[in-house]
């Protein structure tokens, strides 16, 4: 085996023990999951894993934070490069491509980005959004809110369409739809944690303003008509947003299919719980074993 292969089989390794090795229910472990594109899932893993512990672990100041988002940003503009100079030299593209470098994350997200022609620009808007995570705790409106899940959210749901080999325009239309659900439902889920630890709030300070809750309240984790009434809002527009992407459930085929119809079933069922809860906008909904049997068997048997 040439060394150029070698190195890229370590780099995979290497990005596959990060994976295992996080507490979090990432596909890189679902048996759901086409054998030859778990590799790759875990170099995407690693990547964004890694990039958003910038954003979020450590005692590091703010410049030192995004100065290491930077270097990250950086290392894919090379990628790019060094794809499109091998692509443009001739008799090439058929031949092992093979980036170096340093991080071994990179070098197997780079054989990634490669063999299954992902846009770079997906990971880019990754980077901005946890850059956006160091710089930005407070958002006006709900534009401003959907802008945010545009980076942090529909660039995973499009990288998965793109491993897949299933990136059809509409298909990536529906992906962003559930995805950006899906970062609202995890929204609504955390408000107290996320403004009494991070200070960060993913509701819009005008909305805020209109149902005259303070931010205060917020962090006394206050409930009355206003906090319930304006949760509901919330829960009613991400329902909306969230179902008209459900025909992606039907459009994918195989063991990916079943992957996405689960999340999109747990989805619908989390946002079933927020609404039972809004008289306690803080209490984050929890998943039964019997809730993941149901989500389990309607994956298989039902429609969305």
């Amino acid at each position: 085996m040439p060394s150029s292969e070698q190195n890229i089989l370590q780099a995979y390794q290497y990005c596959l023990s990060l994976a295992h090795s996080h507490y979090e229910n990432f596909p890189v472990a679902s048996k759901l999951l086409n054998k030859k594109i778990r590799l790759p899932v875990s170099a995407v893993y690693a990547f964004a894993r890694t990039a958003d512990d910038f954003a979020d672990e450590g005692n590091q100041s703010p410049k030192e934070r995004l100065q290491a988002l930077n270097e990250y940003q950086k290392e894919l503009e090379q990628i790019k490069l060094a794809i499109e100079n091998h692509n443009n030299k001739p008799q090439q593209s058929s031949k092992l491509f093979f980036y170096p470098s340093n991080n071994p994350i990179f070098t197997a997200l780079a054989d990634t980005i490669y063999k299954f022609t992902i846009p770079v620009q997906l990971f880019a808007d990754l980077i901005q959004a946890f850059k956006q995570d160091v710089t930005t705790t407070r958002y006006a409106d709900f534009n401003e809110i959907l802008d945010y899940c545009r980076l942090s959210a529909n660039p995973v749901g499009g990288i998965l369409l793109h491993l897949n080999t299933s990136a059809t325009a509409e298909n990536l239309k529906n992906s962003d739809a559930i995805c950006t659900g899906l970062q609202l439902i995890n929204f609504y889920q955390d408000i107290a944690q996320d403004i009494i630890e991070n200070d960060r709030l993913y509701l819009p300070t005008k909305e805020l303003e209109d149902h005259q809750i303070s931010i205060d309240e917020l962090r006394q984790q206050i409930n009355n008509e206003h906090t319930h009434q304006l949760l509901t809002l919330q829960i009613q527009r991400a329902k909306t947003l969230y179902h008209s992407g459900a025909p992606l459930c039907t459009a994918l085929k195989g063991r990916f299919a079943i992957e996405i119809r689960m999340i999109f079933f747990a989805g619908k069922l989390i946002l079933h719980k927020l609404e039972q809860n809004t008289n306690n906008i803080y209490l984050r909904p929890r998943l039964t074993r019997r809730d993941k049997l149901k989500i389990l068997w309607q994956a298989l048997f039902s429609n969305p």
